[in-house]
């Protein structure tokens, strides 16, 4: 297989490196290998809270805003698909780019053929991240309908089993929109990673490692998971 794609045994031990981090660090954000709570699952929590407070607020204006700000940001890195283009201008400038990568310190020898593969591997990283923002916008756009089709009684009355249901309804995809739009910036946080490889396989090792420190960091020991998870100060407290 190497072969084919002509990569050496290094290339591809490294990328089996790079694809395990990537598979492990998205089953350890969605709670699934570590019992220490993450950021991601911790959110997932308040897009519960924010469902039901929403259920009891007959005017929604407030929800609307929100949703209209996630689905912003979500049409905002959906732009990644510029970044497609550049992949492929890349293609047309191999030589080049081979020779400025021949010059740094740490750059190994690589064939125009494992370049290219490179490249290539690059471009599925990017397009499955462009395609996770994709739906992610979409699922925005229909959790905005359903939390519209959530009964507007306040109070005691809008716990009843409709209003139950249509909360469920709003908030499983709220949090389906929300682990797509994850898995799209996850994506594009190991394109950056990825870059590596370009220079030599053990570069590439030292970046994804490098990066899934600031991930874990941010995911399991960060300010924001703190501040998500913590409780205020007491009286008299700082």
């Amino acid at each position: 297989m190497g072969d084919s794609l002509h990569l050496s045994v290094a290339d591809l031990a490294a990328l089996a490196f790079f694809l395990v981090v990537w598979v492990a660090h998205t089953l350890a954000s969605d709670g699934k290998l570590v019992r220490r709570m993450s950021l991601t699952t911790a959110m997932n929590a308040q897009r519960e809270a924010w469902m039901r407070n929403m259920a009891e607020r007959e005017i929604r204006i407030v929800d609307t805003a929100i949703m209209g700000g996630l689905q912003q940001g979500t049409a905002f890195f959906a732009s990644s698909l510029i970044a497609l283009g550049g992949c492929f201008a890349l293609l047309g400038a191999s030589d080049r780019v081979l020779e400025v990568l021949a010059d740094l310190p740490f750059g190994a020898a690589s064939s125009r053929e494992a370049f290219q593969t490179k490249v290539f591997g690059l471009v599925l990283v990017l397009a499955f991240a462009f395609f996770k923002f994709g739906w992610a916008y979409r699922l925005f756009n229909y959790c905005s309908i359903l939390i519209g089709a959530v009964p507007t009684p306040h109070g005691p009355a809008s716990r009843n089993p409709v209003s139950e249901t249509a909360v469920w309804r709003a908030t499983r995809m709220n949090v389906l929109a929300g682990k797509h739009f994850n898995s799209g910036l996850r994506a594009v946080f190991f394109s950056i990673g990825y870059l590596g490889w370009f220079v030599d396989p053990v570069v590439f090792v030292i970046s994804t490692l490098v990066l899934l420190a600031v991930l874990v960091r941010r995911q399991f020991f960060s300010a924001a998971r703190q501040a998500v998870l913590g409780q205020p100060p007491g009286p008299g407290k700082n």
